[in-house]
């Protein structure tokens, strides 16, 4: 006797299990930070500042078209034997004033022209008052080459705060 044994029913679907998921957190964007591009800009305008205070921006060397650069009077050529130092003052008139005593334009190539004949080194420096006018010192400028000045600068004073 064969005994068949009976086939069981398939079993019904277990209910669903819920199994946990572990997820990680949104990564975040990685941001440039603007900490380190700051810092550079402001140790470079540190450096800026305290190198701007040694410029010697008070006098302009005035050089002639024909002067090479290494002919060019500079800031800091010392005065040799023979120089000596000249302040024409620019009034608001426009009339140039040295040692004391306004002279227009004839007198004052004389008087410079025998200043560079005794010393041919002279520095002459041109001090316009704030109330001059340009063609005033364009004048003076012209007077002093004419008569021979090399080492000619313009200087300008400014208020101390």
């Amino acid at each position: 006797m064969d005994q068949t044994i009976p086939a069981r029913p398939p079993a019904a679907a277990p209910a669903a299990v819920a199994v946990p998921v572990l997820s990680r957190p949104a990564r975040p964007r990685a941001l440039i930070s603007l900490v380190p591009m700051i810092d550079v800009m402001l140790i470079l305008l540190v450096f800026f500042m305290v190198t701007s205070t040694y410029l010697d921006l008070d006098m302009i060397p005035a050089a002639r078209r024909g002067d090479t650069p290494s002919d060019a009077p500079t800031a800091t050529s010392g005065d040799g034997a023979g120089a000596g130092t000249l302040l024409i003052r620019i009034g608001a008139d426009g009339l140039p004033v040295l040692r004391g005593q306004r002279l227009d334009g004839p007198a004052l190539a004389d008087r410079l022209a025998r200043q560079m004949a005794d010393a041919p080194l002279t520095q002459v420096l041109l001090l316009p008052s704030p109330g001059a006018r340009t063609q005033a010192l364009i004048s003076v400028m012209e007077t002093a080459t004419q008569a021979g000045v090399t080492r000619l600068r313009i200087i300008r004073l400014e208020a101390s705060p």
